[in-house]
């Protein structure tokens, strides 16, 4: 290795790696022959083999076919960037779908699992469909709260000024107007909230305080002790934790449990540092195959008697602190993953618009 090539190799080690590990997707920086050089945490993981390992193996090693890579390398020599979705691991089959781009007279390679391709093709759905109810919400809502607001005031005039039925009459109306507003006010949670004021919040406490359960519940707790404190909007993420705990009992569960930790190996768009996980996973009515897809979409419910917009509430204050959340269900349980930024100082778009 010449002198100018070590100094390169040097710069990657140092520079190139922490900006590596940012990133939401695995990548490999590979020499002119396919010599690995570097590799994120994520590509680590779905290699099966830490960096020191890595370094100084082929890449055909192990992702196949050879043909298929061996052409990907020839085409990048004379294109900005190739794609392949034919690419799978040497290990366990794992199909692949590949993007390589030339660097200093080498490659860096993306890798995306297609089930990962897919979850983020949803994600990335669900976040339009969101946005675009939010949008509607905001704009039909307001058009019916003023009117709204007239008519109540007109029926407690008629309530303090009058008596015998047409008192009981207003009355009434009063009461079905109120009831209307909650409904409006619910509504309007699906819409994305403006300048949220971000505070430190233990989150442990915060679930302590929510989730209080009934006597047929078994609660159990696994925290990690050492998570600091986050910044959060408490009261909108207090309602995400309750719609949580509260779909877990309405499923008829009889246990449920809530995990904490960190999860260094996932990645957030937008966010460099450390990521939390919160996990609440519960033993009760699993939820329908046909539905799982789609339980973040507004109005999708199994239940019998229900809004449809506890979980796509959970969904946007999740995202309006810069997270994700997902469902896994197998095995008659059910488990909600949040991913949230730990951010270490309060983050700049809690102050606008999410």
């Amino acid at each position: 290795m010449t002198e100018q090539e070590q100094g390169k190799h040097v710069m990657w080690d140092e520079a190139g790696l922490q900006v590596l590990q940012c990133l939401p997707v695995a990548v490999v920086v590979c020499d002119g022959d396919g010599n690995i050089l570097l590799a994120n945490e994520l590509a680590q993981s779905f290699i099966g083999n830490s960096l020191r390992k890595l370094q100084g193996k082929n890449f055909r090693d192990y992702f196949a076919p050879t043909s298929e890579i061996d052409r990907i390398f020839q085409h990048a020599i004379s294109a900005m960037t190739v794609v392949s979705d034919s690419i799978c691991s040497r290990q366990g089959h794992v199909p692949f779908s590949l993007h390589g781009q030339t660097q200093d007279n080498g490659w860096v390679l993306v890798l995306i699992p297609e089930a990962k391709r897919a979850e983020v093709e949803q994600q990335a759905r669900r976040q339009e469909l969101a946005e675009a109810v939010a949008r509607i919400a905001l704009e039909r809502a307001h058009e019916v709260k003023n009117p709204l607001a007239s008519l109540r005031g007109a029926a407690q005039l008629l309530v303090e000024k009058s008596s015998g039925e047409l008192k009981e009459i207003a009355t009434h109306v009063m009461r079905e107007v109120d009831r209307i507003r909650v409904r409006i006010d619910t509504f309007l949670q699906v819409a994305p909230r403006a300048n949220i004021q971000m505070l430190e919040v233990n989150i442990h406490h915060l679930i302590e305080r929510v989730c209080v359960p009934p006597k047929h519940i078994q609660l159990h707790r696994a925290y990690d002790p050492g998570l600091p404190m986050l910044w959060l909007h408490e009261s909108r993420f207090e309602q995400a934790i309750e719609n949580l705990w509260v779909n877990a009992i309405e499923a008829g569960s009889s246990t449920i449990e809530w995990q904490t930790r960190a999860a260094p190996l996932v990645k957030l768009p937008d966010h460099h540092g450390m990521v939390v996980e919160l996990k609440i996973t519960s033993n009760g009515k699993p939820i329908p195959e046909n539905l799982q897809h789609h339980v973040f979409e507004p109005y999708i419910t199994a239940k019998a008697r229900g809004s449809g917009l506890g979980l796509s509430i959970v969904q946007q204050v999740v995202q309006e602190h810069g997270g994700r959340v997902q469902l896994e269900s197998s095995f008659g349980r059910t488990s909600f993953i949040i991913h949230i930024p730990l951010y270490l100082k309060a983050p700049e778009f809690g102050r606008r618009a999410a």
